[in-house]
């Protein structure tokens, strides 16, 4: 079974740093596009960024030049690291497995607080 699992979320205060992790089981992860989204009350759930199989990377413009997306196909996990903390950035984050041809998977998500 395809499994991703979120962690690393928690309160922040403002312009601090935090490091969000998706743990990826269940199928071949290597080679695969992930993706970050966040939503927060009362809000549509927004994309945030895209990692290719390649390395290859796509920021929606809310969080680019602070957030950076990367992997490690050796421990099938995606990162999301956060710099710069707006309380706007407050959501709940969710990891997204996009698998060959159309299949996708929805992790359950991470609490990110940012507030003074």
């Amino acid at each position: 079974q395809v499994q991703l699992v979120e962690s690393g979320g928690g309160m922040v205060q403002p312009d601090s740093s935090l490091r969000l992790s998706c743990a990826a089981s269940g199928y071949t992860f290597s080679g695969t596009a992930m993706r970050w989204y966040r939503q927060a009350p009362g809000k549509e759930r927004d994309f945030l960024a895209h990692i290719g199989g390649d390395g290859g990377t796509i920021y929606a413009d809310s969080v680019k030049g602070r957030f950076t997306i990367s992997r490690d196909d050796a421990k099938n996990t995606v990162f999301l690291e956060m710099n710069r903390l707006k309380p706007e950035d407050t959501a709940v984050y969710y990891c997204k497995a996009i698998i060959w041809p159309a299949t996708t998977f929805w992790g359950q998500g991470t609490q990110v607080t940012v507030s003074s």
